[in-house]
Parts: structure tokens; sequence; C-alpha cells
């Protein structure tokens, strides 16, 4: 899962992108509106949360022209603007939620999580396919009730796969919502991690297959 940061506060951001790394999301950061235009128009992210107060060009504005070219990209509004006129005006130009400063750390994790669960798979924290579960939260795969060993990144991969059961799931699409700006990630270790991870789960009965040229799809399980 990938985050974008719009936030003209350097410090404030540092922390966020750490405690959003820490819990498994990958996090851009840019600092003024402008940037946050462009960033969200030319990249696939699952979250952005924004600054109302951004230099260059407000939050709202690039709220507004989000929406103008139907983007559907779930938006947290993060600010010290907290009037009951400001949080109107935001969630009537299309954010989903709002949260005024200062805020506590958790209260904002669970905001990032419920959206973003609101904008790929429903309400429940809980995914299940077949004999294997995820715990988005706790970010713990169980397969037939038995605790699997991913690493970070395979269990990023996962949600992913998980997120898009049975539609077909390229290469550039797992870069995309795996990878920072900056972070250089190949073809050949994507193959790897989805390799790891099919080992993992293939003695489930759960599968990943490789559709040759175009990429990969989470098996549907059997009805």
């Amino acid at each position: 899962m990938r985050i974008l940061i719009a936030e003209d506060d350097a410090i404030l951001a540092d922390g966020l992108q750490r405690a959003l790394r820490q819990a498994g999301y990958a996090v851009d950061w840019v600092g003024n509106g402008l940037e946050a235009d462009s960033a969200v128009d030319a990249n696939e992210f699952d979250l952005l949360i924004l600054d109302i107060g951004l230099p260059k060009k407000s939050g709202l504005e690039v709220l507004k022209r989000l929406r103008a070219r139907d983007s559907h990209l779930p938006v947290l509004i993060l600010t010290a603007l907290d009037g009951v006129n400001d949080r109107v005006r935001g969630l009537d130009l299309g954010a989903d939620d709002y949260l005024a400063k200062p805020f506590e750390l958790a209260e904002l994790e669970a905001r990032v999580r419920a959206l973003t669960r609101r904008g790929m798979s429903g309400s429940s924290t809980l995914m299940k396919h077949g004999p294997l579960s995820f715990d988005q939260v706790g970010r713990v795969a169980r397969l037939n009730g038995d605790p699997l060993d991913l690493s970070a990144r395979e269990v990023s991969l996962l949600e992913i796969f998980l997120q898009r059961t049975g539609r077909l799931v390229s290469k550039d699409q797992l870069v995309d919502h795996l990878c920072e700006w900056g972070e250089e990630v190949s073809a050949n270790a994507i193959e790897v991690y989805v390799h790891r991870l099919r080992k993992k789960l293939e003695n489930g009965g759960v599968r990943i297959v490789t559709v040759r040229g175009l990429g990969y799809s989470l098996e549907k399980p059997a009805q």
C-alpha cells in the first residue's frame, strides 16, 4: 500500500513517514500543493494525506482538481483548520475524512487503515481467501489457522493480491504500490518476491498464477 503525504511541516512529515513505514506502508512526501497535484496526477497511490495550508497551491485546490479528474483516491485531510465550515468545505469538495492537528498518532493510523480498506476491500479488518486470512491491523497472515512467516515486503505483496483476487496484476502495478520514489526495484526482484510468497501459500492450496508477459493473479478460492 502506497501513501502520499502532502505536508509543508517537514518535521511532522518525517514523523508520519517513519510511523507509517513501520506499519508496513510505502510512503512518499511532497511539501507544497504544486508538487502534490503533479504527484497524484502522475503516480498511483492508495491514500493521500493532505494538509489544507500548503504553499504554492492550497490543499483544497489540490483536492478540487483531483476530483475534477474523476479520481477516487481516498483523501484524509490533516490540518490545523478545525472550524465547522472548514470541515464542511473539505468534505463537500470530496475528502473522505478530516483530522485536526494536534492529533494522536494511533488515531491517524486507525483512520488510514479504515480509508485504505474502504477504498479497496470493504470495512472488515480481516481479509479471507479460502484457508488464508490476513489481519490488516496486526499485519499477520494465517494459513489453515497457522501463522505464516512473511517478510515485510511479502506482507505488502499479499495484501495487494488479496485486494485484487481473481484480477490480473502487472509487475508495473506491483512496483507502483510497493515502492517509494527513489527505490529501485527491478522486474526480477518482483519475480523473486512473488516466487517466495507463492511457495509459502501453495501447500495450503492458495495459488498465485503467472500470466506470461502480463503479470500475476491470485486465484479465487474454490466454491
